[in-house]
């Protein structure tokens, strides 16, 4: 991973620094870039708000070869990471390498490994419809997430998107004010409770694929997701690009999870880099999560090899956060495992 993160420094020289630590304060304000939106404090407190978190280390159990196996939206994962929509590698991350072959990189490597990439929208078009073929290629195994568009756009980009194989698909509703979208004369705009529900049932109508909403950061709109009929929601800030001054994912999950678990699943997207992380969220009420700058700068540094390398890391660093705090399967981490001061 060290030579990885070497190439990619290279590769995203004037982009990404590709710091020891990825927590936005070098980038804050570069978007376009890699940074977060204004201060960059969206991206600052998704980091802050899990390192703020301790473990409960325990090793008086039996569990030496703990289970990370987890069953999402019908498919069995080997461990319950997916790498995160990120597209538009010409203008968010240089350029150097093409936007095909990072995303090949990224769905690929993720499918080696039995778990799942998912692929970005935006503009220009070639960064939905080089996601789409990928997925395609790998006979629908990977997630094509669409922005929350106007009718006509939406629909013309869930056709494709259902082309591609996949059975399951998303929206990043937390795209809505997207600056980069707005810069380029394509703005993105939220949905209410209704439209929302149009949408989906539209989806079920012309597909069979299963819905992911993702940009949900309050227990309402967790219960409105789950309403409208949304089969699965992503807890995320959009990694703080689009809205300065939110809370970081790991603060608004315990209330989220409270309010729906069990309901609908939950996925969560913020600040992740370890699995140390991993094992943070799900023992705050998360299925499943989602990891976006790391794989970008996995794939960029070593193509699929370096996305490969990254997910061995992550579940090495999972299990072994497993053992030291007494989990012996993923599907069953309680909020128990972390330190409460008293």
């Amino acid at each position: 991973m060290k030579e990885i993160r070497e190439t990619a420094k290279k590769n995203m020289q004037g982009y990404c620094r590709v710091c020891a630590v990825c927590n936005g304060k070098s980038c804050a304000g570069e978007v376009p870039g890699m940074g977060g939106i204004g201060t960059g404090s969206s991206f600052t407190a998704n980091i802050e708000s899990l390192s703020a978190l301790r473990f409960n280390m325990r090793l008086i159990h039996d569990i030496q070869e703990p289970d990370t196996r987890v069953s999402i939206l019908g498919k069995s994962l080997d461990i319950p990471v997916l790498a995160a929509p990120i597209g538009g590698v010409s203008f968010n991350m240089g350029g150097r390498i093409s936007e095909e072959d990072y995303i090949n990189a990224v769905l690929e490597g993720c499918y080696e490994k039995n778990t799942l990439g998912c692929v970005g929208d935006g503009v220009p078009g070639f960064i939905h419809e080089t996601g789409y073929a990928a997925i395609k290629k790998l006979n629908g195994k990977g997630i094509p997430f669409i922005k929350p568009w106007e009718d006509r756009e939406f629909l013309e980009k869930l056709e494709k998107a259902a082309a591609t194989g996949a059975d399951i698909m998303g929206m990043d509703i937390d795209a809505a004010g997207l600056i980069t979208l707005k810069l380029m004369g394509r703005p993105v705009s939220p949905k209410s409770p209704d439209k929302l529900a149009d949408i989906i049932e539209m989806i079920k109508k012309k597909t069979s694929m299963k819905f992911i909403l993702k940009g949900i950061m309050t227990p309402d709109e967790a219960v409105l997701a789950v309403k409208a009929g949304a089969d699965a929601i992503a807890v995320s800030n959009h990694g703080g690009r689009v809205l300065d001054h939110v809370p970081g994912a790991a603060e608004v999950l315990p209330g989220i999870a409270d309010a729906v678990k069990g309901r609908i699943t939950i996925l969560a997207d913020g600040g992740i880099r370890t699995g140390g992380d991993v094992l943070k969220m799900l023992a705050l009420g998360a299925d499943a999560i989602m990891i976006g700058r790391p794989f970008s700068i996995a794939a960029l540094g070593g193509l699929k090899k370096g996305v490969i390398k990254y997910l061995e890391q992550i579940k090495s660093e999972l299990v072994s956060a497993m053992v030291l705090t007494g989990c012996k399967r993923v599907t069953h981490v309680s909020r128990s495992i972390l330190y409460k001061s008293s």
